[in-house]
């Protein structure tokens, strides 16, 4: 365990995570105000090169871009274990680093971490609930909040229990990988996915995809600012789709329309919470087997484009106010392996109604008896 480690493994630790920073220093990425030596390969190429886009252009990066270009958060990880040996809070760089990770230093309001975990579509097993609460009294502070994206945040984690916190929830099945910084955030779907005698799609299936490419695809994280993606399957209940950077809202197109009939999605884009901006339509219609290799190539678009300057205009919603959607589709067909259906909000059928009060109460479901 962490807290057990001996003086001459602590100085270990250390010397590796210094050694991790040279050899950086070493491939030209240290230095944030200068361009790579060379054209940069492997998964953090996209954002190098915007980086080095924007400094050319006689911008001066955001901190926040050089805490991630001198030393990756994911190649940070013996770092944080080093800090949680010696029950050291994190500087200001390692704080916003370690949210990679799920991890949150809230001082000055605790001296300690929050963890935020990834539960796409809000999913969790009996016995995996049962654990995050025996992972909140062993390592945190006994509790956990719900939040609004469906999903679990535990607080009071002392530096000394942050990586046993992280590693204790991936033996549960779970992860915090990415649930905070600027980083595609839980995927959120239908509450009542897969019981609701109203919806079209089950959306369970196509969150728990995405949350595997995002997991499985570095070149997915670090992005320009944070990101989210909504599914709505049409049900009783809303999603709020519309107040994400991506939602996927599920229509039925009937006979005699310019598509095949079907269940389709429709893709809004520009979406802000807490901002009072709403996605927009983006004319594109997808089957649900196309919306997964769609949101890719709309976060691709936002991460070789998004502002690395200014954190107040990095978000989504920002480079579609100076280019408006149609530029932003046509940008990310270069990453798309079909072409765009476009398609106007008239081929498909209007949405049944949501039923604002549905959390409340006994309803029949899909499934008889």
């Amino acid at each position: 365990m962490s807290s057990d480690f001996t003086p001459d493994q602590k100085r270990y630790l250390e010397g590796f995570a210094s050694g991790l920073a040279v050899a950086r220093a070493q491939r030209g990425q240290l230095s944030p105000g200068s361009a790579v030596k060379g054209e940069a390969t492997g998964p953090d190429a996209i954002h190098i090169a915007a980086q080095d886009r924007a400094v050319a252009a006689g911008g001066q990066l955001a901190d926040q871009e050089k805490f991630k270009r001198e030393l990756h958060p994911f190649d940070g990880y013996e770092r944080l274990k080093v800090q949680a040996a010696n029950n050291e809070a994190p500087k200001p760089a390692d704080n916003f680093r370690w949210r990679f990770y799920g991890l949150f230093y809230t001082a000055p309001a605790q001296n300690a971490y929050m963890c935020r975990l990834r539960i796409p579509n809000g999913i969790l097993k009996h016995w995996q609930f049962a654990g995050v609460a025996d992972l909140a009294e062993r390592h945190a502070g006994g509790y956990a909040h719900v939040t609004t994206r469906a999903n679990l945040q535990m607080r009071e984690i002392e530096p000394k229990n942050a990586v046993l916190m992280v590693e204790a929830i991936q033996d549960l099945g779970l992860c915090s990988r990415g649930a905070g910084a600027d980083n595609i955030r839980n995927v959120t779907g239908t509450p009542t996915a897969g019981i609701d005698p109203q919806e079209l799609i089950d959306t369970r299936p196509l969150a728990r995809e995405l949350h595997y490419y995002i997991l499985n695809h570095r070149e997915l994280y670090g992005l320009p600012r944070k990101f989210n993606i909504a599914f709505d399957g049409g049900g009783r209940l809303g999603v709020l789709e519309d107040t994400n950077d991506i939602g996927f809202a599920a229509v039925r197109v009937g006979p005699d329309k310019p598509v095949p009939a079907g269940i389709y999605f429709r893709m809004m884009l520009g979406g802000l919470t807490g901002h009072m901006a709403f996605a927009a339509d983006a004319g594109v219609l997808l089957t649900p087997d196309e919306v997964v290799p769609a949101a890719v190539a709309i976060v691709k678009a936002f991460i070789a484009n998004g502002d690395r300057t200014d954190r107040h205009m990095a978000r989504m919603k920002y480079l579609i106010d100076r280019w408006g959607i149609p530029r932003l589709v046509e940008e990310a067909a270069a990453y798309l392996p079909f072409a765009w259906r476009y398609a106007g909000s008239d081929v498909n059928e209007p949405r049944d109604p949501i039923d604002r009060a549905g959390h409340i109460g006994v309803h029949d479901q899909a499934q008889r008896g």
